[in-house]
């Protein structure tokens, strides 16, 4: 198998080739002067099993560009199997018709996938479960909260731990996670959404009084929703508050948001490229998922059970 990656996520496509004990394919993946992708690959891939790495986070457009012309490019290069290894799913968010005259993205986004050649997709805590349904073609769904719960593990073990999801559309994710946790109980945070982007806190479902509470989400984008519920926790009692989540986009000003929150730690994985600003933030700590996601191509290319992974 060969193992291309486009220049979303380099750092991580690295780690999953060093854990695969696999070279990158050379390839260059690049821009003309107006901006357009262009790509060469520069290795014979006729008849080989290929996988795409590539996230399909900020700058969302041009990396889903990226994303196609890198499968154009192995289907017309005679790559027996392409598959398209995407950790963050950009235009998840857009998965239904929220009002008249709306478009479903992440529908769109699958067809062009589809069209442009990939035989298989891999990704990483989809926003919704029914994306999955979006492709016509076999659709792998990677779960972090087994690497997740492993670092509470490891760092949290001792404390009165209560997991925390800030919405109510997130309480199958934060069960899950409970459930990994020793069982540990589970509280929701009811919020109102005056509009996208903004987030008012209005209640706490559950005791939190004196608990570490862990607040669990898949995408942490402005970060509003996320810094009102762990202001909200502290003032409900939460004797501490640490935020456990996937897909650490953080546009605007989320770091700085983050930065000056009730949090005191929120922990994302390296499923897309992260802004320069996480670098120096002190709140803001990385867990990668290469191991998981590398584990996963291996089984894919071996043809064994991927659900396994979560046994």
């Amino acid at each position: 198998m060969k193992l291309l990656a486009g220049n979303s996520n380099l750092p991580l496509a690295r780690a999953v080739a060093e854990y695969l004990e696999l070279p990158l394919t050379n390839a260059s993946v690049r821009r003309f002067a107006d901006e357009e992708v262009f790509v060469e690959i520069h290795e014979n891939v006729r008849g080989e099993d290929v996988f795409v790495l590539q996230s399909t986070g900020f700058p969302a457009n041009d990396n889903l560009m990226e994303l196609l012309i890198c499968i154009d490019a192995l289907k017309r290069s005679s790559a027996k199997r392409i598959t398209a290894v995407i950790p963050y799913f950009g235009y998840a968010r857009q998965d239904r018709k929220p009002g008249p005259r709306t478009p479903i993205s992440a529908k769109l986004v699958a067809n062009l996938v589809t069209k442009a050649g990939a035989d298989r997709v891999l990704s990483v805590d989809l926003h919704a479960g029914q994306i999955q349904g979006f492709f016509d073609i076999p659709t792998d769904n990677l779960y972090a909260a087994p690497v997740m719960a492993a670092d509470i593990h490891a760092r949290f073990s001792g404390e009165n731990l209560m997991v925390v999801s800030p919405d109510v559309g997130g309480v199958v994710r934060a069960r899950a996670l409970a459930k990994r946790l020793d069982n540990a109980p589970l509280a929701i945070v009811d919020k109102r959404r005056e509009r996208a982007g903004e987030s008012e806190v209005m209640n706490i479902i559950g005791d939190v009084s004196g608990r570490f509470c862990i607040l669990i989400d898949d995408i942490v984008d402005s970060a509003g929703t996320l810094c009102n519920a762990a202001s909200a926790l502290r003032a409900a009692g939460a004797a501490d508050v640490v935020a456990y989540v996937t897909h650490g986009v953080l546009s605007g000003g989320a770091v700085a948001r983050v930065e000056s929150s009730s949090l005191t730690e929120l922990v994302v994985t390296d499923s897309s490229g992260l802004p320069a600003a996480v670098d120096e933030a002190k709140k803001i700590r990385r867990l990668t998922i290469a191991p998981l996601v590398a584990e996963a191509i291996r089984r894919i290319a071996d043809e064994s059970s991927v659900s396994s992974l979560f046994d």
